[in-house]
């Protein structure tokens, strides 16, 4: 089939989402949506169909980036301000225009241009042929580039030979993402996550043996009540056996319209509180043990942002900003639920002179946050993030 008749070109595209971690880089789309899409607690791709880009077209992308770039670099230097008729007469200069892929020109700029993450939910299903020749490309076009990273399912790399993965590493792709989210496999069939322990475990060792960097995703919460200690343990467990280079705390938030919530309406699956989890993350670390890996709790919807730090050195400090939560009084802990949702605290410690308490005391007052009712509006605000 002629891959330029199946996929015509239709402009510079950009996928939904990217890691926090990538707020800086470039975003260049290989693929649409996700080839699984299965997963129960998750809402982002279920209106859209998988298919994969064309080599042709992805490379109309990275062309109209680099002319965008180029032309910046003339005009502006690193460092500089420009206003927006300065911008606007720049933009208009051009003879091809696409306000999306110029804006991420733009953005990209102004940030360094030094990383480059590939959508949407998995590039490496793509062929290893094809896939180096993007990468192979992108390196020529941008070779200051420090970071290309991408997202990836760990069923889809214990497919991938790992001679093709060696060569997609050299390639330039340095940084995988996986979602792992469970070590346990009760919890995975329970997610439909379309991969076991052992999967995720042969997954995270092949990308590190290929000399790629790996971010692991774990999710605090994502067993229900039930198997809470089992989700951490587990977890835990598979983690040590890959000792990827970062773990990532995503903490779990049920959200409308996922199967998930719909499990949550009929019962069949039930929230831990924010208390809960947070035991469970404190288990969760205590368990890792034998790895030096990065652990990054950098997300909005974590209960605490400050716990940052490697292992092992840093897990009793980690384990501690979980301890001084419990420490708090019922009413004061609260006051730091609500006031972490508000984006005022990153971790206890900063409700002791922060000049936002009154803020979040009266948020509380005006709208009857109680320790009965705390998880119930918790719940609500984490869905303004997913």
């Amino acid at each position: 089939m002629d891959k330029r008749k199946s996929d015509p070109y239709q402009g510079f595209e950009q996928g939904p989402i990217r890691p926090p971690s990538e707020a800086d880089s470039l975003l260049i789309r290989l693929t649409r949506n996700c080839p699984w899409n299965q997963c129960t607690f998750c809402r982002v791709y279920k209106k859209g169909k998988f298919s994969l880009r064309s080599v042709e077209n992805i490379i109309k992308d990275i062309d109209l980036l680099h002319s965008y770039i180029k032309r910046i670099k003339q005009i502006i230097k690193p460092g500089g301000y420009a206003d927006s008729e300065v911008i606007n007469t720049l933009y208009n200069s051009f003879e091809e225009k696409d306000r999306v892929a110029f804006n991420a020109a733009m953005n990209w700029y102004a940030a360094g241009m030094r990383s480059i993450f590939l959508q949407d939910a998995n590039s490496l299903i793509m062929k290893p042929d094809d896939l180096v020749f993007v990468l192979e490309y992108i390196k020529k076009c941008f070779p200051n580039v420090d970071r290309i990273t991408s997202y990836a399912r760990s069923h889809t790399i214990v497919r991938i030979k790992q001679d093709d993965l060696k060569r997609i590493g050299d390639a330039g792709l340095n940084r995988i993402h996986v979602g792992m989210e469970s070590g346990s496999d009760t919890v995975l069939k329970k997610i439909r996550k379309g991969a076991t322990k052992a999967i995720h475990i042969k997954a995270g060792i092949k990308v590190k043996k290929a000399g790629m960097e790996l971010s692991e995703y774990v999710m605090p919460g994502l067993g229900g009540i039930d198997y809470s200690i089992e989700h951490a343990m587990e977890t835990a467990s598979a983690l040590n056996s890959i000792n990827p280079d970062f773990i990532r705390i995503r903490t779990l938030a049920v959200t409308n319209g996922t199967v998930l919530a719909e499990e949550v309406g009929s019962g069949t699956f039930e929230k831990p509180t924010d208390a809960m989890m947070a035991k469970e993350l404190r288990l969760f670390i205590e368990s890792l043990d034998g790895i030096d890996s990065y652990i990054k709790s950098d997300h909005i919807l974590n209960l605490f942002e400050t716990i940052n730090g490697k292992l092992p050195e840093d897990k009793e400090k980690m384990i501690g900003i979980i301890d001084r939560f419990f420490d708090l009084e019922p009413e004061q802990r609260v006051l730091y639920q609500i006031g972490r949702r508000m984006g005022f605290f990153r971790g206890p410690d900063d409700m002791d002179q922060s000049p936002h308490l009154e803020q979040v005391k009266k948020a509380c007052e005006h709208y009857g946050v109680t320790p009965e009712n705390v998880d119930t509006v918790i719940d609500e605000l984490m869905k303004r993030f997913v």
